[in-house]
């Protein structure tokens, strides 16, 4: 195909060839001899059209939204999940692009006739291992195979995923995603024959400040009956709806549990030091010598982090404490250095 002119270059010509600066048939010609032409690789055609690649689009955008929701309340902590690319890619290619080693979660499409891949990057798959085991996961670990006791950690949250995905795919068609087997290298999957076209949609995932890739691949073979009735404006405005209901859901549920989340309060009304001679020697009715004045403020500690200060005393006959003010991060910094004097 020839590249297409501005309007000021059109405008241009045809005011040369107004005037007759320009001929008309040395432009044809020089366009024959000069023009580019783009090859067309049939062995490799579109097999979604622009449209079906936009609604793919929406779905998993509705997918990573709130598969992304789900990993906040799992690993206590920011996630979000955002859809890079749908692409078309001969299967082969797909394979070469898998990092070694990985995690490749085989699932069955039920209702067609073929399988997909959820592919996990290995960093990602150890991150959620990290924090679903209670870590922190600060630190980047290095690429490697998952044992069988942290396959079965994985596979919860791998679970959940495919419920996900089926809620999202709704808006399309009732389509199950059922979990197959997992495999740690590409060469021992075989979801399609190597020539055929697949589509991959790609996100990234990011946990705090780290991000990670995941990869959904689905044959064009499995998905074409689907793809070929779906209308884009019916599945646009159906997916916004369920999106933006999804959201609200979500929410709810969240709140709900962080309603029912217990925390361990401690009130620390003092410290004092003694021997272990001292603590042999002690009997009924021995009285310990705190570090704190009664009229002075004590720590409340909230899931083991210092929260606010407070003031001992008693309500109803029961030990109590009142809440005088939330501690500062100079007010736990000088009491970090009383400890140590």
């Amino acid at each position: 195909m020839s590249d297409v002119l501005s309007q000021n270059e059109i405008d241009n010509l045809l005011s040369d060839m107004s005037s007759g600066t320009v001929n008309v048939d040395d432009v044809l010609s020089s366009q024959k001899i000069q023009g580019e032409i783009a090859n067309y690789d049939f062995r490799r055609p579109n097999r979604i059209s622009k449209n079906q690649v936009r609604t793919l689009q929406n779905v998993h955008e509705s997918f990573a939204e709130v598969f992304g929701y789900y990993l906040v309340s799992r690993l206590q902590t920011v996630v979000s999940i955002t859809v890079t690319s749908v692409d078309q890619l001969f299967y082969s290619e797909f394979i070469l692009s898998v990092s070694n080693p990985s995690c490749l979660y085989i699932f069955d499409i039920e209702g067609t006739d073929g399988s997909g891949i959820f592919e996990l990057s290995p960093q990602l798959a150890l991150t959620l291992l990290e924090r679903l085991l209670g870590g922190h996961a600060d630190n980047m670990e290095k690429p490697r195979n998952i044992t069988a006791i942290e396959q079965a950690v994985v596979r919860g949250v791998i679970e959940h995923a495919f419920s996900d995905l089926r809620n999202a795919w709704k808006s399309i068609a009732e389509l199950n995603f059922k979990f197959q087997r997992l495999e740690m290298e590409a060469d021992f999957v075989q979801i399609a024959p190597a020539s055929e076209i697949v589509v991959v949609i790609s996100f990234d995932v990011n946990i705090g400040t780290q991000t990670f890739l995941l990869n959904l691949c689905f044959p064009t073979f499995a998905l074409e009956e689907i793809l070929a009735q779906l209308n884009r404006q019916q599945i646009t405005t159906s997916s916004v709806a369920q999106s933006a209901s999804k959201i609200k859901e979500n929410m709810s549920i969240l709140s709900n549990q962080m309603k029912g989340t217990f925390l361990t309060v401690n009130a620390e009304l003092g410290k004092t030091k003694v021997t272990v001679k001292e603590m042999l020697e002690m009997k009924k009715g021995d009285v310990l010598k705190l570090d704190k004045r009664i009229n002075q403020e004590i720590e409340v500690v909230i899931g083991g982090l210092r929260k606010l200060a407070a003031r001992p005393g008693s309500l109803d006959g029961k030990k109590a404490v009142r809440i005088i003010r939330p501690l500062k991060e100079e007010d736990i910094v000088d009491l970090d250095l009383q400890v140590k004097k």
